[in-house]
């Protein structure tokens, strides 16, 4: 892992990196910090590891939570080749997913040992949910904005706890869909959070209960 820039602004420090050809970011409290429990953000279609949206819920985890925050561009995304292609991104993301978080755990700001959350919806979950499924350091995640499709075999091998988020509204995704995907996760404790609007309108009060989310389930598994 190679760092490219470390700045810091009210409480927040980042810094770049390049893990091979795969560029990230991750958020740490601007300050001493050591053996913090890490989430992982997945950016949705479009965006980016540091558009304004993930920036600020990586800002929240850090200073309200307590958490290391990591992310990457996806293939295609960020500063990536936009002509990058593959005939199966989610393959690739839990490749690209597993490297980053060997990597990450291996910083001093990070719990080598402790537990790991994933966040991501749309895209984010799109790529990042095969990746739960095959990764046992996740111990809880946050989903959403997507429907079953390809999905459901990946979904019914996570079994932590998972916080679902669907569009009652959603003009992306028909609501079955994200229905079937929700009811295909094998997890004892998951919890479907259906709010009325289209794609983009999921309320800023997800956040504060992916605080609580997050909080409850890696804090909590702390010794």
């Amino acid at each position: 892992m190679h760092l490219t820039s470390d700045t810091s602004s009210n409480g927040l420090r980042e810094r770049l990196f390049v893990l091979g050809d795969i560029p990230g970011a991750i958020w740490v409290p601007d300050g001493p910090a050591k053996d913090l429990p890490l989430v992982l953000l997945g950016h949705g279609g479009g965006q980016h590891k540091k558009s304004p949206g993930l920036v600020a819920r990586a800002r929240r985890y850090v200073t309200t939570c307590g958490f290391a925050v990591a992310a990457i561009d996806a293939p295609g995304h960020g500063d990536r080749p936009r002509a990058e292609q593959n005939s199966d991104l989610a393959a690739q993301a839990i490749s690209e997913w597993r490297d980053i978080l060997d990597a990450v755990q291996k910083l001093d700001w990070v719990d080598a040992d402790g537990p790991v959350g994933y966040w991501g919806v749309s895209m984010g979950t799109a790529l990042g949910l095969p990746f739960v499924a095959t990764e046992p350091r996740i111990k809880a995640a946050i989903f959403g904005l997507v429907g079953r499709q390809a999905l459901a075999d990946a979904a019914a091998r996570i079994t932590i706890p998972v916080e679902f988020l669907l569009q009652w509204d959603d003009e992306l995704v028909p609501r079955e869909s994200g229905l079937a995907l929700f009811d295909a996760f094998a997890s004892r404790e998951k919890t479907l959070h259906a709010n009325p609007g289209g794609h983009a309108d999921v309320p800023l009060f997800e956040v504060d209960s992916s605080e609580r989310f997050f909080t409850r389930h890696l804090l909590a598994a702390l010794p």
